[in-house]
Formats: structure tokens, sequence, C-alpha cells
């Protein structure tokens, strides 16, 4: 495959300038045009049609999420939502995601060395991965991942066997997803009865995306669903989404399971890290814990979930077919991380199943 050719909508002639600078630092990227609206883009698109399209959301004479609803149902291009992600816009990126968009990234800002060079892997990690998408069931090509720091930057790995001490038999679910996820933890969601066992979810977003995207599965489940904050406890017939921005690990005290928040590197270039979650699951849950991974672009919770393995869990991960993108996934399996593979729509009554 040759680079990767991206357009990118928005009508911030500044943060058309940055996304392309920032864009084309990855050898494997091209920047074949910028457009300040979609009639502009349309006009570009007949030219050449790229590989992937960046798009705002609030533009002039035509919104991005209209764009996104015609783009889809004529011509479909795998889209990555660049928002500023206004809490009161999150309910749109919802809908963008509902309409199609593969990925949502934040619009990169001034800050600090650090954020900047944080902002440039999440916005080209997540163009390869919506080059990948796939949009018509089509198995995703591999993508090199660049070295990365791993669940050693925030968590210590588990002592062997450490699953002999544990005394309580109360069974948890661990999730982790990436791209397309947002709809795959939907049905998964949707298909849990209110009993269900207490879930804990790793779904890569960022910052000011989760409390929204956990507000509307909420108001869809029968369960209850929300954004996690430190301590909380895991309970039957909730799930708890890691925080855009925090990473998430399971802890234990006594019988009781609950989540802690801790800020950190990126680990396997993602921050919430599934590895970080996968990692604490084998350290403190064991054979009490039921792993799923889900849709998702690179590897981030392959090592986790073998250490998971090696501790006594359960792992499922979601088949081909019904991925977006198979790479978390087909790391896992790679990695002899994963008991079964299925697909999304038997995850929810094989993991209660189990859970039984």
């Amino acid at each position: 495959m040759g680079k990767i050719r991206v357009l990118v909508v928005d009508d911030s002639a500044i943060v058309r300038n940055t996304m392309t600078e920032i864009l084309e630092s990855d050898n494997g990227i091209e920047v074949i045009g910028s457009a300040a609206d979609p009639f502009a883009a349309a006009k570009k698109m007949m030219e050449s049609v790229p590989d992937v399209i960046t798009l705002d959301i609030e533009m002039p004479r035509m919104d991005g999420l209209t764009f996104l609803r015609k783009i889809m149902s004529q011509h479909p291009v795998p889209v990555v939502v660049c928002s500023s992600l206004a809490t009161n816009g999150s309910e749109t990126v919802m809908r963008c995601m509902e309409y199609g968009a593969v990925e949502i990234i934040e619009k990169p800002r001034v800050g600090t060395r650090q954020f900047l060079e944080e902002s440039r892997i999440r916005i080209t990690d997540a163009v390869r991965a919506a080059a990948h998408a796939n949009l018509k069931r089509v198995a995703a090509k591999p993508v090199v991942v660049q070295p990365k720091l791993s669940a050693d930057a925030v968590i210590s790995a588990p002592p062997v066997h450490n699953h002999t001490s544990l005394t309580t038999t109360e069974k948890i679910l661990c999730v982790g997803a990436s791209t397309g996820g947002t709809e795959a933890l939907r049905v998964f969601l949707e298909a849990m009865p209110p009993n269900c066992p207490g879930i804990a979810i790793v779904q890569h977003m960022p910052e000011k995306f989760t409390a929204a995207f956990a507000q509307r599965l909420d108001g869809l489940c029968r369960i209850t669903v929300r954004e996690a904050q430190n301590n909380d406890s895991i309970l039957r017939g909730q799930a708890l989404i890691a925080p855009g921005n925090r990473h998430m690990l399971l802890k234990r005290s006594g019988a009781r399971y609950y989540v802690e928040l801790r800020d950190g590197p990126l680990v396997s270039r993602h921050r919430p890290s599934v590895d970080v979650l996968f990692r604490s699951a084998a350290r403190y849950g064991g054979p009490n814990v039921i792993g799923v991974i889900m849709t998702g672009m690179g590897d981030d919770g392959a090592k986790g979930m073998k250490e998971m393995k090696d501790a006594g869990a359960y792992n499922i991960a979601q088949d081909e077919a019904t991925c977006v993108v198979f790479g978390m996934p087909q790391e896992a399996i790679k990695a002899g991380a994963v008991d079964s593979v299925m697909p999304l729509e038997r995850l929810a009554p094989e993991s209660c199943r189990l859970a039984r």
C-alpha cells in the first residue's frame, strides 16, 4: 500500500495548516488537499478521491454532520471527525459515530511539547486506523506500529500465579475497544441483562467525550452505564467507562472490586490504555475476570490479555467479520491470549454464561 491520501476539511486556516504539518510528519501519509467547507471539499473529491477525510463539525454553509451523512450514503470514505469536543457539542459528535465516522480526535492546539507530540501520535494513528477500516467488511491490512511504552509505565507486572490467594468468587468483565468500538459497545451493552456482572471498559476516545458517550449508552441499555470516577465500585448491573485521557486500573479490597484512575504517559500509544486495565485485572482479578477484546487498530490489550490468561482469566475476542478493524483482536489471538473467538452479537450472552 502506498501513502495514505488525506483531505483535511476545516473552516480554520490555522487548523488546516497545523493538521497538514502533523499528518505529513508521518512518511506514510500524504495530504492531497484541504478545504474550508464541505462544498469546497466536494469539488476537490471530484478531482481526486482521498483515502481518508478529516472533518470538522461546525463549518459555514454546511455542517460536518450533514456532509458526513452525504458522503456515507453516496460514496463511503473513511472519515475522522476532528472536533474541539466542547461539552455542548458532544451529542453531535455521537451522531457522527452513528452516521459512520471511523474515529474521533481532538483538534490540535498550542500547548507543551509533550501535548503536541501526543497530538501527533493520536492524529496520525487515527488516520492510519481509518485508512484500514472495514467499511464494507473487507479484511484490514496490518500496519507497522511505532515503538511505544508498555503497561510497565503505569503498573508493574503481576506476580506469577497470584490468583491462588483470591477468596471472592464474584465475576467481573474487563473490556477493551478502539476503532469502531463505540457502536460495538452499544451492541454489547444493550444485550446485557440487568443482573449482569460488573463491567470495566476502556474505549480509546478523547477527553470530554466519554461522559457523553456513557450518558447515551445509559439511556439505551437496561444496565447503568457511566463514566468512571476514582474509587468507584464494580457492581452487578453497571458498566464503568474509563474517562478520556486517564488510565483506569482494576483494584480489589477484600471482596470489593473498584477502579483507580491515574495520569501517566501514553501506554501502547493510548491513554486510557487497554493494556493497563488488563494488567491490573490479571493482578487483582485473576480467574474471576472475563476479558473481552473488540474491534480496534494496533495491539493495545494483547500483552495485558495474555497476562490475564496466565493468571486464570477466560478471554474472548471479537471475530474478523464483525470488526471494523481486526487489529487488536488479531494481535491478542497471535499472542495466545484468547480462549474463544466469536461475532459481536454473541459476546454479551457468552460473557454472562461464563460468569454464571
